[in-house]
């Protein structure tokens, strides 16, 4: 097992996407398909962004609480398409040392070729 919590948190994500174990909230959120794990994403993001502006250290407290709930609703969605955390760890990769400008450009000359 990796020491890695990241690793380790889609190691058990994928094994609920499997088994889907009974009483299980990652249960609920896949079997709510796209829609339900979509919404759970954009309530949290919310609640990350409002977070943000709250002041002081009870502030950066409440945003870092609330933007794991968004990382780990995003990577219940993730896992439910088959994505690990490698496939991210590649794609940043690749991303690396590129303006997010020319990613973008980059981006929109691939979809309409």
């Amino acid at each position: 097992m990796s020491d890695d919590i990241l690793d380790r948190l889609m190691a058990e994500l994928h094994h609920r996407v499997a088994e889907l174990p009974e009483g299980s909230y990652t249960t609920k959120l896949l079997q709510g398909g796209i829609p339900k794990m979509g919404s759970k994403i954009l309530e949290e993001a919310n609640e990350v962004i409002e977070a943000a502006g709250e002041p002081g250290d009870a502030g950066v407290e409440h945003t870092i609480r609330e933007a794991c709930d968004v990382l780990f609703h995003l990577w219940v969605l993730l896992a439910s398409r088959g994505i690990d955390v490698d496939s991210l760890r590649r794609e940043l990769e690749r991303r690396e040392g590129v303006s997010g400008l020319e990613e973008k450009r980059r981006r929109g000359q691939g979809s309409a070729s």
